[in-house]
């Protein structure tokens, strides 16, 4: 799953959480900040556990402020272990 979130997501310890709940769920990928404001999240595993990572992404109880999140499915690519931020 490739998530685009949008808002004050920045310097707010965003990425931290994310990579604390995908652990969390078994997920393996990274959140990564964008120069234009954006976090971008690329996450990998069982779909049920994408589903709830995506649900905590839009859930409001997020460090700083979520205004939208833009996913898209693609086959998983592989290569990644482990969660990280970049």
């Amino acid at each position: 799953m490739t998530a685009w979130v949008h808002g004050f997501v920045q310097g707010v310890g965003f990425r931290w959480w994310t990579r604390a709940r995908a652990l969390e769920l078994g997920l393996v990928g990274y959140a990564a900040n964008q120069r234009d404001g954006r976090v971008l999240v690329i996450a990998e595993g069982p779909r049920d556990k994408l589903d709830t990572l995506l649900a905590l992404l839009r859930s409001g109880d997020t460090p700083g402020a979520v205004d939208l999140v833009v996913e898209q499915w693609d086959p998983a690519r592989g290569g990644l272990s482990g969660f990280v931020e970049r």
